[in-house]
């Protein structure tokens, strides 16, 4: 992992496509401005995690109650 120190109002740029720039920092807070191209996506680590665990704990809890739905379903 690169660690880089930035202050407000400096930026690094990835790939020559992808600029990261410090907006501002308050109350050790960091607001980050993100330009990248829109084919690539910028999404919070948070977010993923979430919908992932999300995703793990309905896959686990209804896989078996849904194939017996189906099936009962297709037999209709």
């Amino acid at each position: 992992m690169l660690i880089l120190s930035r202050r407000a109002e400096e930026s690094i740029i990835i790939a020559d496509t992808i600029t990261v720039k410090v907006v501002s920092i308050e109350k050790g807070v960091v607001k980050l401005g993100i330009d990248a191209p829109h084919n690539i996506r910028v999404l919070r680590s948070e977010l993923v995690r979430a919908v992932e665990d999300s995703n793990k704990e309905a896959s686990h809890l209804h896989d078996e109650s849904l194939l017996q739905q189906l099936v009962q379903k297709l037999k209709l």
